[in-house]
């Protein structure tokens, strides 16, 4: 993963990458920089982020700290042109696997999580001529898969709040995808 940036079809524009710093967010901030964008990463833990990208400490179950890593790369930065909402958590087990608190807190991570995000940097990306949304879902949010309902839920809430976020935003020239 050595050397320099490629120049691409995202060169100038900043990408976000929420979980960047590692697994499946860490690969989308490696293409998304081999096609010329600048990265920002935000993650729990950002010591194993990618030297080339920006890191900011950020937990997207808390606004606080979402609304200050956005700003903070929005600042950095001057733009925001793209947001790959990648940090999540799985559970397992049947309804009665989870008690309310695991419910809580996998939804907020996972389905409110993107909301936090995107809401964060929808004033960047409305002044982008190239703005676009990414959430990551899962085949779980169609398929039932056992032992997984608390996170398969979690997934459908984002397929759908990806196909609202998609209708109110369209008309300002925001793509959002999943």
């Amino acid at each position: 993963m050595g050397g320099t940036a490629v120049s691409g079809q995202l060169q100038g524009l900043v990408a976000i990458v929420t979980g960047g710093a590692s697994g499946i967010g860490a690969a989308i901030a490696h293409r998304l920089y081999e096609e010329g964008a600048q990265i920002a990463v935000l993650d729990r833990d950002v010591s194993g982020a990618d030297e080339r990208h920006a890191a900011f400490t950020a937990d997207v179950s808390d606004r606080a700290s979402v609304d200050a890593a956005v700003a903070a790369v929005g600042e950095r930065f001057g733009r925001i042109d793209i947001v790959i909402n990648n940090a999540g958590v799985g559970a397992q087990g049947d309804v009665t696997a989870n008690d309310d608190d695991e419910w809580a807190r996998v939804l907020s991570i996972n389905v409110t999580g993107i909301a936090r995000v995107t809401a964060a940097a929808l004033p960047w990306l409305r002044r982008s001529p190239s703005a676009a949304v990414c959430n990551t879902a899962s085949i779980a949010s169609t398929t039932g898969l056992p032992q997984r309902a608390l996170y398969s839920a979690s997934k459908g809430a984002v397929s759908a709040l990806t196909r609202a976020m998609a209708a109110d935003h369209l008309r300002e020239g925001n793509r959002v995808n999943a």
